[in-house]
């Protein structure tokens, strides 16, 4: 097997409790042609001069100090001073199962440019995992098994943000780092399919994710629910919206009223869809409420889903089956 050299991309912050376990796990891989480009996001907890004695002891490491602020300019700085030919990226709080690196070389290595590796995650916390995120690591194999990660792309990020790889003239071609847009991983995972690089399909578990209440996706607003749907309407409207057809907003929940709101400003013309019997006919933002059954009567519908209730979803997944809808084409999931 050919062994390029992997960069493996951190950027940390206050991560001092966790650190020790991550770059042990880093140390301990399969794979040893690596470099480390690790970034200081301003630590104030000690967890800098932890990372300055690993580099200390290995010159594959190498530290640096965020000179701008934030995970985006860490990263593009970590990027800036790699080598590699493949690139990868880590959280500092989350473990390398012992073969990861060499698993994610080897699929790009047998798959070629224009790909992505991906591998399984496994979610775990000492006071134990929430069952949101257990359903999040359960969907998100699901579809990393079979590398149809695409297809749902939509509803969450489809892509785990510290555990892909990449060669390096790919991620240059859909512009690295360099958009200032959060959440990050998302907005990366969005170009990554915007350039159609295939998902590479994987059965392995191959990271451990750790979940905590003060990580920064659960309290940083850059992740709060506004900036998700901004950028799935935004990638939408760049990528999937068929101007051809009539767009459909299903849902008169919060999400649905912010992506109504959204498509009134921006002047696009969308009928609106919902189950509940109190706000059908009513008029929202210059739209009428309309019963689900409506949509037999739109022509060359696409639709937005923003209903979250899991057995609903089943339900009009089912009906979009029986008038022969295709995903993405014709209905695309939001949440």
């Amino acid at each position: 097997m050919q062994t390029p050299l992997v960069s493996i991309l951190i950027p940390f912050k206050n991560t001092k409790n966790f650190i020790t376990n991550c770059l042990t796990s880093i140390i301990q891989q399969s794979y040893t042609h690596w470099e480390l480009l690790i970034v200081d996001d301003h630590s104030t907890d000690g967890s800098f001069d932890i990372v300055e004695h690993f580099a200390s002891k290995d010159p594959r490491f190498k530290l640096f100090k965020n000179d701008g602020q934030g995970i985006i300019d860490a990263l593009r700085l970590a990027f800036q001073h790699s080598t590699g030919e493949l690139i990868t990226r880590m959280d500092s709080d989350d473990i390398m199962r012992p073969n990861k690196i060499e698993v994610l070389a080897h699929q790009l290595l047998t798959f070629g440019k224009k790909h992505v590796a991906l591998g399984q995650v496994h979610y775990f916390a000492e006071d134990g995992i929430k069952a949101g995120y257990k359903s999040y690591e359960t969907w998100l194999n699901a579809l990393t098994e079979k590398g149809t990660n695409y297809s749902e792309i939509y509803k969450e990020c489809v892509i785990p943000s510290p555990c892909w790889m990449i060669h390096r003239e790919d991620l240059i071609a859909c512009d690295a780092f360099n958009p200032n847009r959060y959440p990050e991983d998302y907005d990366l995972a969005f170009r990554f399919y915007k350039h159609d690089f295939k998902c590479i399909p994987c059965d392995v578990v191959l990271h451990e994710w750790r979940d905590y209440s003060y990580r920064t996706s659960r309290t940083h607003v850059h992740y709060a629910e506004n900036h998700f749907i901004d950028l799935k309407l935004n990638y939408f409207l760049e990528l999937d919206y068929n101007h051809n057809k009539t767009l459909v907003v299903w849902g008169a929940g919060k999400k649905g009223k912010t992506i109504a709101k959204a498509l009134t400003t921006l002047n696009i013309p969308f009928e609106w869809i919902c189950d509940n019997p109190k706000k059908i006919g009513k008029d929202i933002y210059g739209t009428l409420l309309k019963p689900f059954k409506a949509l037999e009567s739109i022509t060359s519908p696409q639709s937005i889903i923003t209903v979250a209730n899991k057995t609903e979803q089943k339900v009009i997944l089912e009906y979009m089956n029986s008038l022969k809808l295709k995903a993405i084409e014709d209905y695309v999931f939001f949440c």
